[in-house]
């Protein structure tokens, strides 16, 4: 068992930030994450948070994983101080991290992350853990599941996951399955790559559109330049940014910014009206 004081870390604004689909509150202030065949329960009280691992399990993971190194303080303090939606988002989500996650698991994620929403996003990749990934016990004795690698998906037929809850996102999956498991996609090249190559290598997988190989790359590669655009960022880009956001302010942690936005506009009380001079500039994230 590990106890730490954090700043800007909070569980429950992680849990329902839209980037981690198997982090899930078991009581208040306690909850589990499955990250590939790892298990992890944790609480949190005020700043303190316990994580109940061993000393090494934490320092060689989970410390990584949750980016407990990365100074999120120093990204709100360099926003514009005009902005005054931005500091609203920033400060309603000051606990969000962006989480280290494996690369294969948000690119099955995200495949299935198109025109669905959080809830059945979770209920779809459980589905495939328990029909694909390997069953384990936690230290309580209670049972989860591995996620299934691309080699346990690669010789599936393309609608195979429509048992899955899949839909038409079945053969996205199944043939990025194919794509990793044969080595037409490299993921050991992808994390080697910078933002750019990395996104464009990313839409080569069927499936993957910009909005998804940018969400891949902000959660899956930790690209903090990535500012992936869904609904909801387009509604508060045309709002409050007339329709460009200012990333020439926010460089190399455009990611962090599209978060906070991210989490402000699925469960924030909105500020009304542009964000002042924010909005006038022209380049994009």
């Amino acid at each position: 068992m590990i106890k730490r004081i954090l700043e800007n870390f909070d569980l429950a604004q992680i849990c329902r930030s839209g980037q981690c689909f198997r982090m899930k509150e078991k009581q208040d202030g306690l909850y589990s994450v499955t990250a590939g065949r790892r298990y992890l329960e944790l609480g949190q009280q005020g700043k303190e948070c316990t994580f109940y691992c061993e000393e090494a399990e934490f320092h060689g993971f989970w410390k990584g994983y949750f980016d407990l190194e990365g100074d999120y303080a120093s990204y709100i303090r360099r926003i514009a101080p005009e902005d005054a939606y931005l500091k609203c988002a920033a400060e309603y989500g000051a606990g969000i991290r962006i989480l280290r996650q494996d690369l294969w698991e948000m690119i099955v994620s995200f495949l299935i992350s198109q025109q669905n929403n959080i809830v059945r996003i979770r209920r779809c990749i459980e589905n495939i853990c328990e029909k694909y990934g390997e069953k384990l016990g936690n230290g309580s004795g209670e049972i989860y599941y591995a996620f299934p690698g691309p080699e346990a998906l690669a010789g599936l037929a393309e609608d195979a996951l429509l048992e899955c809850n899949l839909g038409y996102r079945s053969k996205y999956v199944v043939r990025a399955a194919k794509s990793v498991a044969d080595g037409t996609c490299d993921l050991k090249a992808l994390v080697q790559m910078d933002y750019g190559e990395a996104r464009e290598e990313l839409r080569k997988l069927y499936g993957v559109g910009q909005k998804v190989a940018d969400c891949i790359c902000l959660f899956g590669l930790h690209k903090l330049e990535a500012f992936p655009v869904d609904t909801h960022i387009n509604q508060a880009l045309q709002a409050h940014y007339g329709g460009l956001f200012p990333g020439c302010l926010y460089e190399g942690f455009q990611g962090v910014m599209q978060q906070y936005i991210f989490y402000y506009e699925l469960s924030g009380d909105k500020v009304p009206g542009p964000a002042s001079q924010a909005g006038t500039h022209s380049q994009t994230a």
